[in-house]
């Protein structure tokens, strides 16, 4: 018996959980009759201020009371906010299926996808990724910002992270057992992904305005999530740190040779209080990037050797409607 996971991090989506719940069931019940396979659908609740795990509990229960053989519900409660990431490593960590398939709560990635995605996976591919073609609802400054973070990880990493793509996607129970095993801290889940490997195939679809509610990546998130790609994936800071300290040394020296000629030539210092001010400062900022870069690799590895948990459950449940 096939058994389908699907993982949805939540985090204060209250005016769309109920309905994310509706469409997702709706289809998964039609593939279940169709393909004769069973469902988990596991919600897990980062750490929500609103009414968001109050809701799962009661779809859980009417889920319970509809008597459904086909599907079950698994809420998992994290202590606190771990941030998105995270919320989605627990769900895939907590997953059973032989194919799991993750997808953010908001609706803006079509539950009526999974289906091409499963037959991909039925046809061998390991890893089967959402590639947006059209991109409802954003804002121009939205959709810049979103291409030059994928232009720049792509620049900066050796993972090649396909353009448009996201968290929306499924991964065979291999892929999931290989993923599962990545230990680090600070993740960068789509970084993560392309560098296991595997057969991976891209599935297009049009991506919807947000249901409802508003954007669980501000601009601020979205330069964390670039950072984490970069630096979890590439030296290349630390390599431009090594070559900037250089040139500018360089250029220091060539400065200081002028400043011996000219004043041999002139027979008098040059005067210039101001534009050795600048130098210096220029130098002393030069050194202070340098080691803020050095600084956020050493925080990871702090990070990493403190083997804290990746993510604490406050509480799990699951029930067959049975």
């Amino acid at each position: 018996m096939t058994i389908i996971s699907i993982v949805v991090p939540c985090y204060n989506e209250e005016e769309v959980i109920i309905e994310t719940n509706k469409r997702l069931t709706s289809e998964l019940n039609k593939l279940a009759d169709k393909r004769n396979l069973k469902y988990e659908i596991i919600y897990v609740n980062d750490g929500s201020k609103d009414n968001t795990l109050k809701i799962l509990h009661q779809l859980e229960k009417e889920n319970l009371e509809k008597n459904s053989i086909n599907g079950k519900l698994i809420i998992l409660s994290l202590a606190k906010n771990f941030g998105h990431q995270i919320a989605l490593s627990a769900g895939l960590h907590h997953a059973k299926g032989n194919a799991i398939i993750s997808i953010d709560a908001d609706l803006q990635d079509p539950p009526e996808v999974i289906e091409g995605m499963l037959e991909m996976w039925k046809e061998g591919s390991d890893i089967v990724y959402g590639v947006r073609t059209v991109r409802e609802g954003e804002t121009w400054f939205k959709l810049i910002t979103a291409k030059l973070f994928y232009i720049i990880v792509r620049k900066l990493t050796n993972c090649d992270i396909p353009l448009n793509s996201g968290d929306f996607r499924l991964m065979s129970r291999r892929a999931l057992d290989i993923f599962n095993s990545l230990p680090e801290k600070n993740r960068f889940i789509r970084g993560m992904i392309p560098w296991i490997g595997l057969k991976q195939t891209p599935i297009y679809y049009e991506r919807s305005a947000s249901f409802a509610g508003t954007t669980k990546y501000p601009l601020t998130k979205m330069i964390k999530l670039a950072l984490d790609g970069i630096i979890g994936f590439s030296n290349t800071p630390l390599k431009s740190a090594y070559y900037l300290g250089f040139t500018v040394a360089f250029l220091s020296f060539i400065y200081g040779f002028f400043i011996l000629v000219y004043s041999q030539i002139k027979g008098f210092p040059v005067q210039g209080w101001s534009s050795i001010m600048v130098t210096i400062l220029f130098i002393g900022g030069i050194q202070l990037i340098t080691i803020g870069i050095l600084g956020e690799y050493i925080g990871r590895i702090y990070d990493e050797v403190k083997k804290r948990p990746l993510f604490i459950i406050n509480d799990k449940e699951s029930r067959f409607g049975n």
